[in-house]
């Protein structure tokens, strides 16, 4: 009979441990996840268009470099698009190429075009906004394609 209350005993000595453990490092874990550092690549193609650093359409612009990112982020960079047709036209944006694939259910990219129509030669500022989600997990790095068209 002292075996078993030996053994009772044992076990819920077990059990509050372990929940004192999760008490105590579950906030060590959590605040380790969100400290989580993602690096990146990427290439921006632009059909129609110009893509550059600055205003005066000097400095051309092939990838984008977002930096060190965190979950539950957002990271901005401003490009100046330039219309390289002879017509007016309007932008469109997509991503393709996720690496890894499943960093597109992590991550978002938006911009802040509003569908204008721009002369032909005409530059306008586009800040283009990417935003890491609080819950990515198991992506260390990635790397995604970013494709701006004319369309006219």
């Amino acid at each position: 009979m002292q075996r078993k209350e030996g053994l009772v005993a044992g076990a819920a000595l077990a059990l509050v441990l372990y929940t004192l453990s999760l008490g105590l490092l579950g906030p060590i874990v959590s605040a380790a996840l969100r400290n989580q550092t993602i690096s990146n690549t990427g290439s921006i193609e632009a059909i129609g268009v110009g893509i550059y650093w600055d205003q005066s359409c000097t400095d051309t612009v092939t990838s984008i470099n977002w930096g060190i990112l965190e979950p539950d982020s957002n990271v901005t960079r401003t490009l100046y698009i330039r219309n390289e047709g002879n017509t007016e036209s309007t932008l469109s944006m997509a991503t393709s190429n996720w690496n890894p694939s499943n960093a597109s259910n992590y991550m978002t990219l938006s911009w802040d075009y509003e569908g204008q129509t721009l002369n032909a030669n005409e530059v306008i500022e586009v800040k283009l906004t990417l935003s890491i989600s609080a819950s990515i997990v198991g992506i260390t790095s990635f790397s995604f394609d970013i494709t701006i068209a004319a369309h006219g």
